[in-house]
């Protein structure tokens, strides 16, 4: 059979994992895909040397439904965990930045009232939040607390007495840094240790707060689209009602990261396919000594080690994502996915960089973006080390944190 004769799989699908899903979520993954591909790739450049947000897409996203797509109830579209996690990958696979805004927006913020807040919480903020009519954010990182939020948060909560509408609450006082959609949010989950108890609490701070301020953080190598802020906190009063009620320590903070840690692998897993798709497309069109690039022995094995990672961290996922669905689903479980895929992910774009040579460093080729947005990815919602430490913890019984 000659070349001429044989048909390309050119689906970075490779293990037909689409056809895991209903009609009816295949249906929207290729809404998702064409609104990337048509309305976000064209411009995204654009956006990310200047650093800027296209609130421009905005409506757009609002139109695809996409926002808690993994909740029930509250006016989320209930779609479950699988599919939220590939359209996860669907965002990123274009511009990991929009995969992040909406990871922050939808799985940070969305996901701390769903799982902390109480009925009455949910059913005031989680509606219009789907609707992607207001924004949110999600305030845990701190100038010199990374790693150690679990025990280290110098934010804190000092409850306060009294009647009527100035009275009462909390009074929030610290720094926040590297928070996502801060700039801009509606509302911004916030984590405080309490002053009373001792134990992290968390809080929906709204925008315009006095005393709740944010600066843009500029000069990021990476996610340059996402708007991410250094927040102060100067004696911002919150009133009770804002306190998510079922937070009532950092295990809680905890559930959602488990939650959002299993997105991240999602992400990553995008990321590496977005920069392997772009590879392979050039490599088919490239050429040089009077055949494509694609033909020769050494670039198809930097191909097929891509495509080996990319279809091995999807599956990886899914049955994640099938075990949330489960409930089965632990921090081990979500820890295990976010530090195997983000190191697959890392591996994907340098090679894909790599095979486009020269040209791989031009933003007009797009691998350059992924390259960067990559480092990121890899070392937010937990670095690889924490992750290891906890899966470690998970498989001998022994702890070797500090």
């Amino acid at each position: 059979m000659s070349n001429a004769d044989r048909s390309a799989v050119t689906d970075a699908d490779f293990y037909l994992l689409e056809q895991s899903l209903e009609p009816e979520g295949r249906q929207l993954e290729h809404r998702v895909r064409e609104f990337m591909e048509k309305s976000v790739q064209p411009v995204i450049n654009h956006y990310w040397t200047r650093e800027e947000f296209p609130y421009d897409l905005l409506p757009g996203l609002r139109q695809l439904g996409i926002a808690g797509l993994a909740y029930a109830g509250y006016g989320c579209p209930g779609g479950g965990n699988l599919l939220d996690g590939m359209i996860a990958m669907e965002l990123a696979r274009v511009d990991p930045s929009i995969g992040t805004f909406l990871g922050v927006h939808s799985g940070l913020a969305m996901g701390s009232i769903y799982r902390c807040g109480s009925q009455e919480q949910k059913e005031r903020w989680l509606p219009e939040m789907a609707r992607m009519e207001k924004i949110g954010a999600f305030g845990l990182t701190e100038p010199d607390v990374g790693s150690g939020a679990a025990g280290g948060l110098t934010t804190t909560a000092r409850r306060v007495k009294g009647a009527g509408e100035a009275g009462g609450g909390w009074i929030l006082d610290g720094q926040k840094k590297w928070i996502g959609n801060a700039t801009f949010a509606d509302y911004v989950i916030i984590w405080a240790r309490s002053l009373e108890d001792g134990q992290v609490k968390g809080f929906v701070v709204e925008q315009g707060t006095p005393g709740f301020e944010t600066s843009k953080m500029r000069d990021k190598i990476a996610l340059r689209v996402v708007q991410n802020a250094h927040i102060t906190l100067d004696g911002v009063r919150v009133p009770e009602e804002n306190r998510l009620q079922r937070a009532d320590s950092f295990a809680q903070t905890a559930e959602v990261l488990r939650l959002t840690r299993a997105g991240v692998a999602w992400q990553a897993t995008g990321c590496g396919r977005g920069a392997y798709e772009h590879a392979l497309a050039y490599a088919r069109q490239r050429q040089q000594f009077g055949r494509p690039i694609g033909s020769f022995q050494l670039v198809q094995d930097l191909l097929v080690k891509m495509l080996s990672n990319v279809t091995s961290s999807a599956c990886l996922c899914a049955r994640l994502s099938a075990l949330q669905q489960a409930g089965l689903a632990e921090d081990h479980h979500s820890a295990l996915a976010k530090a195997f895929c983000t190191v697959r992910m890392r591996e994907t774009v340098g090679w894909a960089r790599e095979l486009l040579g020269g040209n791989g460093i031009l933003l007009e080729n797009h691998v350059g973006r992924f390259v960067a947005d990559s480092e990121a990815i890899y070392s937010y919602e937990g670095t690889r080390e924490i992750n290891t430490l906890i899966v470690g913890r998970a498989i001998t019984g022994l702890s070797a944190f500090v």
